[in-house]
C-alpha cells in the first residue's frame, strides 16, 4: 500500500460494490491491526483474513472452521454473553487493547448491542468496530423471526440507536452485499450510556417496525458506497508496520477465491442469494 491506502486491486461484485468480505480483507491490509476479535465465526471465511502478526480471537458457540486460520488464533466455543461474563479481552490479549473487531453474531439487535458494548470496553479511541447485517434487503429478511435463507434480522436497529444515543461515535453503513457492513470509529471505552440505559433502549427499539426505515434507509442508516474512495478516508492510521512481502504472502495464503467462497455456502442458500434483487449475480 501507499501511505494513504492505495490498495492493490481488490475484486468486486458484479455491480461494482465490494462484497463485505472484500471490504474486511482490504481493511485488514490497510490497518494491519495488532489485535482482532470476531464474534460469530461459523466456518471462518472472515476470521482467516487476519494477517500474520495480528493476535486474533474468535468467539462462537459452535465453530465449524473450514478455512485455514493463523496458528496463533484463539477460538472460544462460547456464546458471546458467556465469553464476556467469564473473560476480559484485555486479559486474553495480555493487557493489550482491541484494535479491530467484527460483530457477526446473533441477528437480533439486543444481542448485537451487548456485543458492541462488551467489545468497546476493550477498545481505545483509535479502534474500529465493524458490524455485519445492518442494511436490510426487505421487510421479510429484516424481521426478528427467521423465515428465509437470507436473513439479517433487526441488527439495523443498532445503527439507529447508536446514532441517537451515542452521537460521539462516527458511524456509517457501507452498502456491501449482501446485507451491509457498519463501520464505527471514535470509540470510547469509558462510556456508560448504553450499559446504564440498556433496558430502556431495548424497550424503545424492540417493536420498531421495518416500515420506519423502509423508504429512507440511506439517510437513517447513514449509507455510503462500498468502494475504497469512500471507505479509506474514514479509516484510522495503520496500527503497525509490516514487511510488504510478508503482507502479500499472508494475503495470498488466506484470502479465499470467489469460487471458494461460493462453495462454502450451502447450495440452497446460494440459490436463494441469486434470486434476491441487488444481491445475486
Amino acid at each position: 500500500t501507499t501511505p494513504r491506502g492505495k490498495l492493490v486491486s481488490c475484486p468486486t461484485v458484479n455491480d461494482g460494490r465490494l462484497h463485505y468480505l472484500e471490504v474486511l480483507d482490504g481493511i485488514h491490509r490497510r490497518l494491519r491491526p495488532r489485535t482482532y476479535v470476531e464474534i460469530g465465526v461459523e466456518h471462518g471465511p472472515s476470521l482467516r483474513l487476519a494477517l500474520p502478526g495480528t493476535r486474533t480471537v474468535g468467539i462462537d458457540p459452535a465453530p465449524a472452521i473450514r478455512w485455514p486460520v493463523p496458528r496463533s488464533t484463539r477460538i472460544f466455543a462460547l456464546e458471546s454473553d458467556d465469553f464476556f461474563a467469564r473473560n476480559r479481552l484485555a486479559d486474553v490479549f495480555d493487557g493489550a487493547t482491541t484494535d479491530m473487531a467484527f460483530i457477526d453474531g446473533m441477528h437480533l439487535f439486543e444481542f448485537a448491542l451487548r456485543d458492541f458494548t462488551n467489545v468497546e470496553r476493550s477498545c481505545w479511541r483509535g479502534s474500529i468496530v465493524l458490524l455485519h447485517d445492518c442494511l436490510p434487503i426487505d421487510e421479510v429478511r429484516a424481521a426478528r423471526v427467521r423465515t428465509t435463507n437470507v436473513w439479517s434480522g433487526d441488527v439495523w436497529k443498532l445503527i439507529l440507536l447508536l446514532r441517537k444515543h451515542r452521537p460521539d461515535l462516527s458511524i456509517v453503513t457501507l452498502d456491501a452485499p449482501p446485507t451491509g457492513l457498519g463501520l464505527i470509529t471514535n470509540l470510547d471505552p469509558s462510556s456508560r450510556v448504553l450499559t446504564d440505559g440498556y433496558d430502556e433502549i431495548v424497550a424503545e427499539y424492540a417493536s420498531l417496525p421495518y416500515a420506519s426505515v423502509a423508504n429512507d434507509k440511506n439517510d437513517q442508516l447513514a449509507v455510503m458506497p462500498s468502494d475504497w474512495a469512500h471507505i479509506d478516508p474514514r479509516l484510522p492510521p495503520a496500527f503497525r508496520r509490516t514487511n510488504p512481502t510478508l503482507l502479500r504472502a499472508g494475503r495470498a495464503l488466506r484470502w479465499p477465491t470467489r469460487e471458494q467462497v461460493r462453495r462454502s455456502i450451502p447450495a440452497p442458500l446460494r440459490d436463494a442469494l441469486r434470486r434476491v434483487p441487488g444481491v445475486g449475480g
